[in-house]
């Protein structure tokens, strides 16, 4: 597997803008990266939705999330993964342990954010903020932590529904000078915010584009006019799995068949192709020769 942090950095100097949308198993993170994106986002919303049926609110583990991890890189292939480490987990030596693993599961880039534990998800009501420092210390500790230099350190700020812009701003000017190499300024509320936090800061900026949420809704040209390197769409997919679940699961109650909706599956062959079956068998009878 290529060195994909590298390949990041590499896109992250580049003109276009990386559209990354928000994966939380190995079968989305295939499918997404199949299609043709340059990265992959792995929610940490979604991989709580996903695995324990339950809100981003902080219950989600390292290890639950370093295995959520692995396997997505595994499935991305060459497709950079950016993996959202929530706030580190602890303290200054668990941000260096969550490093480490995240390393060894081959993230290309790594988010912290400055929320305290525990976490609320980004655009929910009652989140709380840490200390300016104690983030700053907490991204010193994870750049120190790194074994792989092209490893992307993301840091991320929340304090906008909590202290207000111009905190939220110094903050994350605050985070870029201790050597973040991303930044995420999380939920700005118009255009007018989202042009100002470009013109503060001379790192690459990442947007989170909620559909529904506190920051406007806006096409890759705009972005791309405005200044952001990277936009994710951390739930896209989610709630667009979520939707067709509940719509061909009521059918099916309600009609006690599939056979009534069958032009809204893909075909048994097709869904094999998805998980390269053939692929695998043949790599096997390629030993038995």
């Amino acid at each position: 597997m290529l060195n994909n942090a590298k390949k990041l950095r590499q896109l992250l100097l580049g003109k276009e803008l990386i559209l990354a949308p928000g994966v939380y198993d190995a079968f989305s993170a295939r499918i997404v990266s199949e299609t043709g994106f340059s990265a992959v986002y792995m929610s940490g919303a979604c991989v709580a939705h996903s695995l324990l049926g339950k809100p981003d609110i902080g219950l989600t583990t390292l290890t639950e999330m370093t295995t959520a991890a692995r396997n997505i890189v595994l499935a991305a292939g060459e497709t950079p993964v950016i993996a959202d480490a929530d706030n580190g987990y602890g303290g200054l030596l668990n941000v260096m342990r969550t490093v480490n693993e995240y390393e060894c599961a081959g993230v290309a880039c790594i988010q912290l954010e400055d929320q305290v534990f525990p976490k609320r998800c980004g655009h929910m009501e009652g989140k709380e903020v840490i200390p300016k420092d104690e983030m700053i210390a907490k991204i010193k500790a994870a750049i120190a932590a790194k074994n792989n230099p092209d490893t992307v350190i993301m840091a991320r700020t929340d304090a906008r529904a909590v202290t207000g812009f111009d905190d939220a701003l110094d903050r994350a000017k605050a985070y870029a000078q201790a050597g973040a190499d991303v930044i995420f300024f999380e939920a700005p509320q118009s255009v007018d915010e989202m042009r100002e936090i470009n013109q503060a800061l001379n790192v690459p900026l990442l947007v989170n584009m909620v559909e529904m949420g506190k920051t406007p809704l806006m096409s890759k040209q705009e972005l791309e006019e405005i200044g952001y390197k990277i936009a994710i769409y951390p739930g896209t997919v989610m709630m667009a799995v979520s939707k067709t679940i509940a719509q061909v699961s009521g059918q099916l109650l309600k009609q006690g068949t599939s056979s009534a909706f069958l032009d809204q599956l893909i075909t048994f062959k097709e869904f094999n192709e998805r998980i390269h079956l053939q692929e695998l068998r043949d790599m096997e009878k390629s030993f038995l020769k």
